[in-house]
C-alpha cells in the first residue's frame, strides 16, 4: 500500500508516522518546512514568547511580593529571537528523527496532481519528480487570510508570521482581529511595553468563547494599557513620516490611531491552489477541500485532514484527523468525538474551554445549570499571584451531565483536558464531585466549581 502525504504540519506529519506504524510505504511532501506552520511560525514559536513574556511581567510587577530584588529588568530580544529559533530547530530534529525511523521517504518540493494515482512534485533545485500512490492525504494547512483593506500592503502592515520575527520591539502596534491570535500577540507585546490596540469588528474579542470567561482577559488587557475597540471596522491604512495611520468607524463615528506596526490577525484561509484539485475533480467549497466524516473527499483515494478542509483550525484537530483518514485507509474504523476538543488562548490568563457555552446549550433546547468558581479563592492561585480568573460549568439540569467546561486563570490550557475526559465519558457533575483533587493546586477549583452547581462550594461563603 502506498500512501502520499502532502503537507508535513501537525496533520500531515503525525499522518505519515500512522500510516508507516500500520505497514503502508509512505511518502510525505512538504512544499517549504517540516512541522508547517504551527512549529515554524505559529504555535510553538509564538508560546516561546508568551512564556518570556509571562515570565517578564511577573518578575516586573511582582518581584518584590514575591520576595525578589531586582535591580534592572530588561528584555534581550535578540537572545529572545535565538532561543525561539533553538526551540523550534529542536522540535524539527524530533519529527524529522520520527519519520526516519518509521521509514518514511521525505521529498521537500511543491506537490501538485497529474491524475488520481501520480503526484508531480517541483523540487527545490528545479527538478521535477513523479511520486505513484494508492492512496493521498491532503493536509497542507492555511496562510494568513488578507481582506481587501486600503493599504493592506504597506511596509509596515505584518501577518503573524512577521509579528514574530520583528528585529525590534516596537513602540506601538494596532491588531486589526482580536480573535485567538490577536489577542495572543497583544498580550505578547503589550507586555513587553509596546502600546498596543486592538481593533474588532464583533462585539466582544475572542467571541467564541464564553463571555464571562473572556471578560478576565479584558480585564487583564486593559491593566496592562491595551486599548480594545469592539464593534469597530477598518476603513484603510496610511502611511505617514513616522509610521501608519489607520482609520476606523463605529457607532460612535470615525477615529484614527497612528502605530509604528499594523498587525493583520483577520484569521486563516485552506491552502489549496496550485495543486490541479479542479483537473482531478476534488470538490471544494470556494477554497475548502469537502469530505465526508472519514475525511475521504469525492475522490475515493484522495483524503483532506487540517486546516486545508477550512473547518476547526487547530494543529490538534488535524493530528487526529490525520489518524482516522489513515486508520480509515488501512482498514480499522475510528473517529473524532468533535464535542471533546479543548480551544485554547495563551494569553495572561490562560482561558480554555470544552464544550457548549451556556449560550449554546440552551439555542440547543438544554435546561442549563452552573457551576463558577474563582480563583481568587483558590490558594495555589494566590500562591502563584494568579488570582484573576474563573471556573465555570456547563450542566445539563436534568442529568446533571457535564455539558461544557470554561476556565479563564493559570494553567487553564493544561487543566482543560479533565473536561475533555468528562465529555467523552459523558461524566455528571457526581462523577467529578467524588473523585478527590490533589491540593494545593489549581486543579481543585473544578472540583470546587463542581461543587458550586448546587451551592456546596466548601471554600465559597453562602
Amino acid at each position: 500500500m502506498k500512501v502520499v502525504v502532502i503537507g508535513g504540519g501537525p496533520g500531515g506529519y503525525v499522518a505519515a508516522i500512522r500510516a508507516a506504524q500500520l505497514g503502508a510505504e509512505v511518502t510525505l511532501v512538504e512544499k517549504k518546512y517540516i512541522g508547517g506552520t504551527c512549529l515554524n511560525v505559529g504555535c510553538i514559536p509564538t508560546k516561546v514568547l508568551l512564556h518570556t513574556a509571562e515570565l517578564y511581567t511577573t518578575l516586573e510587577k511582582e518581584s518584590k511580593k514575591l520576595g525578589i530584588q531586582i535591580e534592572k529588568l530588561d528584555i534581550d530580544w535578540k537572545k529572545l529571537q535565538q532561543r525561539k529559533k533553538t526551540v523550534v530547530s529542536q522540535l524539527i530534529g524530533g519529527i524529522n528523527m520520527l519519520l526516519k525511523s518509521n521509514k518514511v521517504k521525505v521529498i521537500m518540493g511543491e506537490a501538485s496532481f497529474l491524475n488520481e494515482n501520480q503526484l508531480e512534485v517541483q523540487l527545490e533545485e528545479g527538478k521535477k519528480a513523479a511520486v505513484d500512490f494508492d492512496y493521498a492525504i491532503i493536509a497542507t494547512g492555511s496562510k494568513p487570510l488578507i481582506l481587501p483593506i486600503p493599504g493592506a500592503d504597506l511596509e509596515g502592515v505584518i501577518t503573524s508570521d512577521e509579528a514574530l520575527s520583528l528585529e525590534e520591539i516596537p513602540k506601538s502596534m494596532l491588531v486589526i482581529g482580536g480573535g485567538v491570535i490577536g489577542s495572543e500577540f497583544a498580550s505578547i507585546y503589550s507586555s513587553m511595553g509596546t502600546k498596543v490596540t486592538i481593533v474588532e469588528a464583533l462585539p466582544n474579542i475572542v467571541a467564541a468563547m464564553d463571555q464571562e470567561v473572556t471578560d478576565y482577559l479584558v480585564k487583564a488587557l486593559k491593566k496592562a494599557r491595551v486599548d480594545i475597540h469592539t464593534d469597530t471596522k477598518v476603513e484603510g491604512i496610511e502611511k505617514t513620516k513616522t509610521g501608519l495611520r489607520v482609520k476606523t468607524v463605529s457607532k460612535e463615528g470615525s477615529k484614527s490611531f497612528e502605530v509604528e506596526k499594523v498587525l493583520l490577525s483577520i484569521g486563516r484561509k485552506p491552502v489549496t491552489e496550485n495543486m490541479g484539485l479542479e483537473k482531478i475533480g476534488v470538490k471544494l467549497n470556494k477554497d475548502k477541500i469537502i469530505t465526508n466524516k472519514k475525511f475521504q473527499t469525492n475522490i475515493n483515494n484522495i483524503y483532506g485532514i487540517g486546516d486545508c478542509r477550512g473547518e476547526i483550525m487547530l494543529a490538534h484537530v488535524a493530528s487526529a484527523e490525520g489518524i482516522v483518514a489513515v486508520e480509515g485507509i488501512m482498514g480499522k474504523t475510528s473517529k473524532i468525538d468533535f464535542k471533546t476538543i479543548p480551544y485554547a488562548v495563551y494569553t495572561k490568563p490562560e482561558l480554555a474551554a470544552v464544550g457548549m457555552t451556556e449560550k449554546q446549550a440552551k439555542e440547543k433546547g438544554y435546561e442549563t445549570k452552573t457551576g463558577k468558581f474563582p480563583l481568587y479563592a483558590n490558594g495555589k492561585s494566590l500562591i502563584m499571584g494568579e488570582a484573576n480568573g474563573l471556573v465555570k460549568y456547563v450542566v445539563d439540569a436534568k442529568t446533571e451531565e457535564i455539558l461544557g467546561l470554561h476556565m479563564a486563570g493559570p494553567r487553564a490550557t493544561e487543566l482543560i483536558v479533565e473536561g475533555a475526559l468528562a465529555l467523552r465519558l459523558e461524566a455528571t457533575i457526581e462523577e467529578i464531585a467524588t473523585t478527590i483533587h490533589a491540593h494545593p493546586t489549581v486543579g481543585e477549583s473544578l472540583h470546587e466549581a463542581v461543587h458550586a452547581v448546587h451551592n456546596m462550594a466548601i471554600h465559597l461563603p453562602k
